[in-house]
């Protein structure tokens, strides 16, 4: 009877370990927003917040293939509204608010200049998409 008692609360201590363990990551949304300026143009683009589709942050917290982001914000600034030479930067979190506030402070630092000029690139207009793996 010792025995059975032992056992089963180790059978009983193994299920539990080991449904703690099995749980599945819990995948969070990732949003980002890009910025786009030029030394050669008074006007800073930047798009509004966006969540990334299908997109995890990877163990150190950077956003993977975080390049091709930029890339794409780039292409559209030049194919689509001719302004070539603009430096892109994106910016990434897992939480919007944070995110929100990050983009209050960095148009904060662009809307100190009198000189610079804020466009907004609207989401119906242009969206990151997943880069290919």
């Amino acid at each position: 009877m010792k025995y059975v008692r032992i056992l089963c609360a180790a059978v009983l201590a193994f299920t539990l370990c080991s449904a703690f363990t099995m749980k599945d990551k819990e995948k969070k949304a990732v949003y980002a927003f890009g910025v786009a300026a030029s030394f050669n143009d008074s006007i800073v683009y930047y798009t509004d917040i966006q969540m990334l589709d299908s997109v995890t942050l990877d163990k150190n917290g950077f956003l993977p293939k975080r390049e091709s982001y930029t890339y794409q914000l780039k292409n559209y600034l030049e194919y689509n509204l001719n302004k070539p030479d603009y430096t892109c930067m994106i910016y990434f979190s897992e939480s919007k608010s944070k995110l929100e506030k990050e983009a209050v402070k960095v148009q904060g630092k662009y809307k100190k200049n009198k000189g610079m000029l804020l466009e907004t690139i609207k989401s119906e207009v242009f969206t990151f998409t997943k880069p290919q793996e």
